[in-house]
């Protein structure tokens, strides 16, 4: 049985994990095509402790982001090639009027994470703090530091 446990670990995929200054650990989904992008954390009524979404984009840019059809606030932080937070826009509320506002950073940014509202500033995200990952495909990105 124990070869059988291991045979069945073995071939599942780790899941993606943030760890915030705190040292908590935060569970991740990824949004890497752009459908996943355009969907994001849309038409959910609950986004649970320790849960979170990381978008991922190809080259640092002003990436604006919007709360269209986003039932919960949330907490929007930008973070550069190596994971350094680089801006954090703190319990952005559900869009209720269209057009929809959008929400971009100071400084360039590579990645987006999303937590529920209040996570960010409760664990001590801010800029200038590194973020680690783990099971996150080409993020953070080899090579590529903090300007």
């Amino acid at each position: 049985m124990p070869f059988l446990l291991a045979v069945v670990l073995a071939g599942q995929a780790a899941t993606p994990t943030c760890v915030l200054p705190d040292n908590t650990v935060v569970s991740l989904e990824l949004a890497v095509t752009d459908e996943q992008k355009a969907v994001g954390l849309m038409f959910r009524d609950v986004l649970p402790p320790n849960h979170g979404m990381l978008f991922l984009f190809d080259r640092e840019d002003y990436l604006p982001f919007w709360m269209k059809n986003t039932l919960i606030p949330l907490d929007f932080i930008w973070l550069d090639a190596s994971g350094t937070v680089v801006d954090v826009k703190a319990s952005v509320p559900p869009c209720k009027l269209d057009p929809c506002p959008s929400y971009k950073p100071s400084r360039p940014a590579r990645a987006v994470l999303e937590l529920a509202a209040g996570q960010a500033a409760a664990h001590g995200v801010k800029p200038g703090v590194r973020l680690t990952f783990t099971a996150v495909p080409g993020y953070p990105v080899a090579g590529e530091g903090r300007r």
